[in-house]
């Protein structure tokens, strides 16, 4: 018999349920939405997104590294010593690029704050996590912006940043969930030295644009030619014919924050703030991200 002093439960409040393999769908669906709802209520309109290594750390940080891995040098085997103080000179090198992109970013919210507009523009946005994420989070906190983190729930624990927005701090479960968030709303891509994530990221959003998937102009920065040139010879897409040449135009390399900032600013203004003012009406706040095809 039923028992009517326990009723059933309402679906949506069916824990089993939702975390069952029948509930899937709708924790996809509110790894949609919930984003969305937020994103409208913080006014975000479109975003420049930062990639790279989260395992970068400032300059201050690597040195101090450093000089513990030499003041502990005795105490571990030789081989280990050596591969250890390897480790730590190789990110005192690379902490210019933590460094590079906290500037970058801080430069970057510092122009984007002054634009006359309604919604919040290029607003900074990260994967949340630490290394080149945190470094820009940090750069646009201290130019007085709002800052984006999609942070991704991980069997190794990526903690949010302590410098993204409150407002704007998100956890994924969904990886293709968290990347469609970071094309959405996208109109620039910064991508710093990083391993695989950050290649899959890059490459993801250039097939996109090669393919011409994209409603929308997103310009692509590729930061540090010397380390990019040594991971991976885009050249040699031409020279198999694998690529047109005209596809590694659809990215550009820079070396400086100025630069990268320059060409930025540059083409954001070209191709989403040009043209004769436009009268603003209500209307969903995110673009389409691809074309509708027959």
């Amino acid at each position: 018999m039923v028992d009517k002093l326990n009723p059933a439960p309402l679906a949506y409040e069916n824990q089993p349920f939702i975390n069952s393999p029948d509930g899937r769908i709708l924790r996809i669906l509110a790894e949609y939405q919930e984003p969305l709802a937020r994103f409208r209520r913080e006014q975000i309109q479109d975003t420049v997104v930062f990639f790279g290594s989260a395992r970068f750390h400032g300059e201050d940080a690597a040195k101090n590294n450093l000089a513990s891995a030499e003041k502990n040098a005795a105490h571990v085997p030789a081989a280990e010593q050596q591969e250890i103080q390897k480790r730590a000179h190789a990110a005192v090198d690379m902490a210019r690029y933590y460094e590079d992109a906290r500037r970058l970013a801080h430069m970057l919210t510092e122009w984007s704050i002054q634009i006359p507009a309604r919604r919040r523009r290029f607003v900074v946005t990260t994967g949340g996590g630490p290394g080149i994420m945190e470094a820009a989070n940090l750069g646009a906190h201290e130019a007085g912006g709002k800052t984006i983190g999609l942070n991704i729930n991980l069997p190794f624990e990526q903690n949010p940043n302590s410098y993204i927005t409150p407002a704007l701090n998100f956890e994924f479960h969904y990886f293709f969930m968290r990347k469609f968030w970071f094309a959405y709303l996208a109109k620039a891509l910064v991508i710093f030295p990083g391993g695989f994530g950050t290649i899959d990221e890059l490459f993801e959003i250039l097939t996109l644009a090669q393919t011409d998937k994209l409603a929308k102009k997103i310009l692509v920065v590729i930061y540090g030619s010397e380390y990019w040139h040594r991971i991976m010879n885009f050249q040699a897409f031409v020279d198999a014919g694998t690529v047109s040449p005209q596809d590694l135009n659809l990215f550009k390399f820079v070396d400086t924050p100025e630069d990268a900032f320059t060409f930025l600013r540059d083409g954001l203004t070209e191709y989403h703030l040009g043209g004769p003012p436009k009268k603003e009406k209500e209307q969903e706040v995110l673009p389409e991200i691809a074309k509708t095809r027959p």
